[in-house]
């Protein structure tokens, strides 16, 4: 061997005077000899073909080998996905394709790879403050503002303290873009969702985000939010955008609030006012329309007596062209009829005769006139001398 002494004499300059680990010692000159390559490799055999069935080691043995390990490597390739997750697999660093939840196989590696995303966990993004636990207490968080991310410019050029959570989650149907068309996801919600929330409020005058427009500004910005991400391919949806608090710049805050008060004493009195009209007009209405119909009724009566009468007269006047006389003796009766109808009434004979003299019971007539029924007379009875 090369790195040996082969001589049987002691005092050869490659004669080891104290040999190391390697079985061989320092060289003349004081300095390491390398290892003995041959001698790893006859030590290596040695304890291959100790573990190898009947000691032997031929060219079987290591294709036993090499299937071993070849299978062991194949093996690594299975794995499993979760019913909340979905698995992403690549081959040299391409996406294959998407695996659903349970027992799967992909290529080993360093071949193939899978990602597995957590598509149904729902995750929180705070805009404007960070909530970090107290190391005192275990239970309680503490709250720290972040000025540079809750301050934002209004329509009407004032300034707005602005803190919003984002909830999102994966995009099941498309966890490959979550994947790879972003960087860093997360970071890219909360940078969108911002930009979203100052685009909003920089269009809308700071009374309305005080008061009435605050809820509107919630599903806005979602929209909004979710529209952005969709154009960058990331794979986020956008669950909720909940507002936290709305409020001016500490310096400013309790004459906001004073505004504020005077704007909700305005709705109130107005809608007082709404209630006060919804109840006074319709009883109003109520009676200019029974006044009308009260009109209307008496309108129609007295025109329908007026053509009645009309009617009565055209009837009368043609019975009169048809027989003048008769028509008038008619009339005559007819009025008299209406005027000595409910009165007492004594009637006497012109053509009695002469000789006979009427008698005339009055005593008698009126009495009975008072206490019976007014009716027509009979005629006066003739007493003869």
């Amino acid at each position: 061997m090369p790195w040996s002494n082969q001589s049987g004499g002691g005092g050869g300059p490659w004669k080891p005077s104290n040999p190391g680990p390697w079985g061989q010692g320092p060289s003349g000159g004081g300095g390491q000899q390398p290892p003995d390559l041959e001698e790893l490799l006859r030590r290596s055999q040695d304890r291959l073909k100790s573990v190898m069935p009947g000691g032997g080691f031929g060219g079987g043995g290591v294709a036993a080998l090499v299937a071993l390990a070849a299978l062991a490597w194949a093996a690594t390739g299975v794995y499993t996905v979760q019913p909340n997750e979905a698995g992403i697999e690549t081959v040299f660093g391409k996406f294959t394709q998407r695996t659903v939840s349970g027992l799967n196989y992909n290529w080993p590696y360093p071949i193939g790879s899978v990602a597995k995303l957590r598509v149904t966990d729902r995750n929180s993004i705070d805009v404007g403050f960070r909530t970090r636990e107290d190391p005192r207490r275990p239970n309680n968080t503490t709250q720290i503002d972040v000025n540079e991310e809750s301050l934002m410019l209004t329509g009407d050029e004032n300034i707005a303290d602005v803190k919003f959570r984002v909830i999102w989650q994966i995009d099941p149907a498309r966890p490959e873009d979550y994947a790879f068309n972003v960087r860093e996801p997360r970071e890219t919600v909360k940078a969108v969702a911002e930009s979203v929330m100052r685009e909003i409020v920089g269009r809308t005058q700071i009374q309305r985000i005080l008061t009435a427009e605050r809820k509107l500004i919630e599903p806005a910005a979602q929209e909004l939010t979710q529209k952005v991400l969709s154009e960058y391919k990331a794979g986020v949806l956008i669950l909720q955008v909940q507002l936290l608090s709305v409020d001016p710049p500490e310096q400013v805050i309790a004459a906001f609030r004073d505004v504020t008060a005077a704007q909700q004493d305005l709705e109130r009195m107005r809608n007082e006012a709404e209630a006060y009209a919804n109840r006074v007009v319709p009883e109003a209405r109520g009676a200019s329309a029974r006044i009308l119909q009260e009109a209307e009724g008496y309108r129609e009566q007295t025109v329908a007596e007026a053509r009645g009468q009309a009617s009565r007269f055209n009837q009368v006047y043609e019975q009169y062209r048809n027989a003048p006389a008769v028509t008038r003796e008619r009339m005559y009766l007819e009025t008299m009829e209406r005027v000595l109808g409910g009165s007492s009434k004594v009637i006497m004979d012109q053509g009695a005769g002469q000789g006979v003299v009427p008698y005339l019971p009055l005593g008698q007539e009126a009495p009975a006139s008072r206490a019976q029924a007014p009716q027509q007379s009979q005629p006066a009875q003739g007493v003869r001398r």
